[in-house]
């Protein structure tokens, strides 16, 4: 990393690993729907970033089970999460098909009555059907712009992980390890946004579903981050079913920047990867308490 905060030969990221939001810059302002159009233009109970309640209710419904008797979700410093206002929530991420993104938002959403609105790929919008009732469960694509309006305009909680697709797509032999947290894209859009990150480590992801290995051939064909081989794969026609792993998950303490103005055009490179580092590091260290305080995989 380098000492200066400004350099202008960066090229800007593209986002494509699952869940990272990429440094903010500047768009265009586009043209857009007065909000009484907006609102016309919407049916039934779809907000405008696609999210049905009626989706989530039935979402809720079905996962309850899960979460409660599968995974036997239990968390510590649940209270750290605002019942108000917006905050940005970071955690690891694992599984070839991540079971973390739906169990956090599933607790947050009972536990504290709050909607959760979960950044993810494009990968996830585009794909026929799975795109569609990602948004309506509460998925957006992870744009800085969305996050940005989401957090500072409409004082919502966010969900995002900053290790993109490479968390979820680390084989067995490299779980709880967390990987780079891109370039720090979520610190500039909590700074931006004037919003406090809440950093959550997760144990119980990592074996829901192993990759033993991946097929990079398979993946490139279908326009994939990967294509896992998982154990789970035994179980033929109920291969996407994740194994009973117990779920832990603790909520660290809230980080602010009080001292960093919001709605700057440009903020501290150095800054923004000292502190992107430094949550990396937290939840990191958090997970390795949480480990060896673990008796069993699937009794926590």
């Amino acid at each position: 990393m380098g000492s200066h905060d400004d350099d202008r030969s960066e090229r800007p990221e593209v986002i494509t690993t699952t869940a990272e939001i990429v440094p903010f810059r500047l768009p265009p302002v586009a043209d857009e729907p007065e909000p009484e159009e907006a609102d016309d233009a919407r049916t039934g109970d779809v907000d405008e970033w696609g999210r049905s309640e009626n989706v989530r209710r039935l979402v809720r419904s079905a996962f309850d089970p899960v979460y409660r008797h599968w995974f036997r979700a239990e968390w510590d410093g649940l209270e750290k999460i605002p019942r108000e206002g917006a905050a940005l929530l970071v955690a690891n991420h694992a599984g070839a098909v991540p079971s973390d993104a739906p169990t956090i938002m599933h607790g947050v959403e009972t536990e504290l009555g709050r909607p959760l609105y979960g950044l993810a790929d494009h990968f996830f919008k585009n794909t026929p059907v799975v795109g569609t009732l990602w948004a309506r469960a509460g998925g957006v694509v992870a744009h800085p712009d969305n996050a940005y309006r989401l957090l500072r305009e409409q004082q919502q909680l966010v969900l995002v992980f900053p290790e993109g697709s490479k968390g979820p797509g680390k084989t067995y032999n490299e779980r709880y390890r967390l990987r780079r947290f891109g370039r720090g894209g979520f610190v500039e859009i909590a700074m931006r946004a004037g919003v406090p990150i809440i950093p959550i480590a997760v144990v119980g992801s990592e074996e829901t579903m192993p990759i033993l290995f991946k097929v990079p051939s398979l993946a490139r064909a279908i326009g994939a981050p990967y294509f896992p081989i998982t154990p789970n794969m035994a179980l033929g026609p109920l291969a996407a079913m994740p194994f009973p792993a117990k779920f832990k998950l603790r909520v660290l303490d809230p980080i602010t920047f009080d001292d960093v103005e919001p709605d700057q055009p440009r903020y501290s490179r150095s800054r923004i990867m000292d502190e992107s580092e430094a949550i990396r590091q937290q939840i990191q260290e958090a997970l390795f308490d949480m480990l060896r305080k673990r008796r069993s995989v699937w009794s926590g």
